[in-house]
């Protein structure tokens, strides 16, 4: 029995077939670029029975195409199976093409896996004929229509797996193309394997023939439309979500990488690409810009005593101002840490910078609350312009880190624009950093000590310890050039542990020698004063060398003390309750208010020797506070020293009002240790008596 094709529903199988093989290749695309591993597993099933949809329906309108001189129908269980086949088949090619790379043993596995079971899904559609007696086929066809059902799924895969990925060229074109080669090699091996039976003449089908194969093949045909558009059409909106994302997810990216995390400022990358764009403009306008090199003052201490938590608040609070009263031409960046620069375009003199740079310090000084704490932090700045600092960003953030430098240097609070010559001092700098090390380990460090006196009888009070460093090549180093240096580099706490281990030394070395037991002050950087346990850190260094705790003073400045109100005060009193002494520092060169002196409740208050200068010329600005905190500290039973004391006119004023000590190289000047045991020496013998410092009682 022979049998004849419909040649248009021939044509509509074609057709399935195609859209059947493009929307795979789609669905291997998206799958590929799917991000949520949760969100896969239910992609892969979707895709699966749609791609087996489309791929049955293929085979069944090829079915229906074919028509015998008998009527013909198809059994609804054995017909299911087969659409069970094609779903399997299509699962299996989704989560081959879509995912992890495809070697050759695995292409000629899952193509032939593939491909039995396309093959048993065409039989098993044939089988639901039901034909009696049953249909024969020709071996040698049979085995090759599974052949090209094995080979065609290979090429399938290979074609897949090959244009999943997005950024292929001409895409679109590429997969239709493919999509039309896996279309020709479907139908061939179902119109093959159609071939290969053979139908007895007597033959009847014993399923159930009532519906019209036409119309059958209509409906068969529109299902499968719908459910393959409908897959593109999901296909194409999942695809246009994922792309938005990926933008959004780029432009973050993009951000992170150009951003600081912490401030939301641009950060290094991006403030060098402002600063050539600058650069460029300037040179084309033959204008000038200025760079701002801004460094906080006070940051590690506040950060390494709060934790990095306070810190990094007061880092956001201190962007924000920096952003506050800036032109939307000119730029602020952090570069790291405590650093931050801002540029500054179209300035017409060195006067725009500076107003800017006033602006920055008088914003920042002001006070910051973090966690219900009131901090201080002022700046440093270094001002460098275009084109006569530098030709490019390197240059200009070089020169610009230059002049911050010497703002620190000039005492911190201030603004420097660059010269020259401050690249030695930069340089200098870092040669100091280098060596710091070395002096610690060599023994190029040493101490001196400063005298300080009773006004109303010039006798010996006590004595200051002051570090030197003598260094191997470029001889005395300055305590004002290397303390910052040692500051900035984290060696100011290994140092100020190296002087009071010496301090402690040279207390014992003077007890054994019969010197009277006098008081050696030791002065505390804010970095210093802000380490943990700093009280239990004294005393086991003080307890080592078996010294009284009442040998020992610790001075702190006021801008120290002020940085932490709470800390402070709690340090103090743990300080004074343990035996030890306090006194403030260069006490007007701060915050200079009296009201605090009661709160901190210091032993002693050693007043700026810049208040005493203003002695010698009848000033009242040293005369009004010298007098003022002398009255207040006679009621809170404070000692009050005057520092920098030089003449006889300065010695005489500090007579009438009533000043307790003085210290100054009208007296003494700072003398090496070796000298100390000496000078107290000759101080009994003339009749000079070293007198014991008043020590105020303070209730615990």
């Amino acid at each position: 029995m022979t049998g004849v094709y419909n040649p248009l529903l021939v044509c509509l199988s074609l057709v399935v077939a195609f859209l059947a093989s493009y929307t795979a290749m789609e669905l291997s695309g998206g799958l590929n670029a799917l991000a949520s591993a949760k969100r896969r597993p239910l992609w892969l099933a979707g895709g699966a029975v749609s791609m087996g949809v489309g791929i049955w329906s293929m085979h069944f309108i090829g079915m229906l195409a074919f028509s015998l001189p008998i009527a013909i129908g198809y059994d609804f269980t054995t017909t299911a199976a087969s659409l069970v086949l094609a779903v399997g088949v299509s699962f299996i090619a989704l989560a081959t093409a879509s995912r992890g790379a495809l070697s050759r043993l695995r292409l000629v596995m899952a193509g032939t896996i593939m491909g039995l079971g396309v093959a048993a899904m065409h039989f098993t559609g044939m089988q639901a004929m039901q034909m009696s007696p049953g249909i024969d086929y020709t071996v040698w066809k049979l085995v090759l229509s599974v052949a090209v059902a094995i080979v065609a799924s290979m090429a399938a895969l290979w074609l897949a797996f090959t244009l999943r990925a997005s950024d292929v060229e001409n895409l679109v074109i590429k997969r239709l193309g493919a999509a039309f080669i896996m279309a020709i090699a479907i139908t061939g091996m179902h119109y093959l394997g159609m071939n290969a039976a053979n139908f007895a003449a007597d033959s009847l089908c014993l399923a159930d023939a009532k519906l019209d194969a036409n119309w059958l093949a209509l409906a068969v045909t529109a299902m499968s439309f719908t459910v393959l558009v409908g897959t593109l059409a999901l296909l194409g909106f999942h695809t246009s979500s994922l792309s938005l994302s990926l933008e959004r997810a780029n432009r973050q990216l993009h951000y992170l990488g150009t951003h600081d995390a912490l401030t939301n400022l641009p950060n290094r990358q991006q403030l060098s690409l402002r600063i050539a764009e600058a650069v460029a403009e300037s040179t084309r306008k033959a204008s000038m810009f200025a760079v701002l090199f801004i460094d906080l003052d006070g940051f590690k201490s506040i950060n390494d005593s709060l934790g990095h938590g306070v810190g990094d608040d007061l880092l956001q609070v201190c962007a924000e101002r920096l952003r506050q009263d800036l032109r939307h031409t000119d730029m602020v960046a952090r570069l790291g840490g405590d650093e931050f620069v801002i540029v500054v375009e179209n300035t017409l003199d060195a006067s725009s910078a500076a107003a800017v740079a006033n602006g920055v310090l008088r914003r920042l000084s002001q006070e910051i609350v973090v966690n219900g704490l009131p901090l201080r932090v002022s700046a440093s700045i270094g001002i460098a312009f275009h084109p006569r600092d530098g030709a490019n960003a390197d240059e200009l953030l070089h020169s610009a880190d230059a002049a911050m430098y010497a703002a620190k240097q000039s005492g911190r609070n201030t603004f420097r624009e660059f010269e020259p010559r401050m690249n030695h001092t930069a340089l200098k700098s870092l040669i100091l950093q280098r060596d710091l090390h070395r002096a610690l380990i060599e023994d190029e460090l040493s101490l001196s000590f400063q005298p300080k006196f009773s006004v109303a009888t010039q006798s010996v009070t006590g004595v200051e310890a002051l570090i030197r460093w003598h260094h191997p090549e470029l001889g005395e180093i300055a305590p004002l050039e290397f303390i910052p240096v040692a500051e900035r580099s984290g060696l100011i706490v290994e140092i100020g542990d190296w002087v009071l281990r010496e301090v402690c030394r040279n207390i014992t070395l003077w007890d054994t020698q019969g010197l009277p037991a006098i008081c050696v002050s030791v002065n505390l950087s804010p970095i210093q004063f802000n380490v943990p346990d700093l009280v239990a850190h004294i005393d086991a260094l003080v307890g080592a060398a078996d010294v009284d705790p009442s040998r020992l003073m610790f001075e702190i400045t006021e801008t120290t003390a002020m940085q932490n109100v709470e800390k402070t005060s709690c340090t103090i009193e743990a300080l004074q309750a343990r035996g030890y002494a306090v006194a403030v520092d260069d006490f007007g060169t701060g915050y200079s208010s009296l009201g605090y002196l009661q709160r901190f409740r210091f032993d002693q208050i050693k007043i700026d020797g810049s208040f005493v200068r203003d002695l010698d010329s009848a000033g009242q600005r040293g005369s009004a506070l010298l007098s003022a905190v002398v009255t207040l500290a006679r009621a809170l039973q404070i000692e009050v020293v005057a520092e920098g004391v030089e003449t006889e006119a300065q010695f005489r004023t500090l007579g009438e009002l009533a000043c307790d000590q003085m210290q100054g190289f009208l007296l003494s000047r700072p003398m090496p240790a070796a000298e100390v045991a000496g000078f107290l020496s000759g101080a009994l013998m003339r009749g000079v008596v070293v007198v014991e410092r008043l020590r105020t009682a303070h209730a615990a």
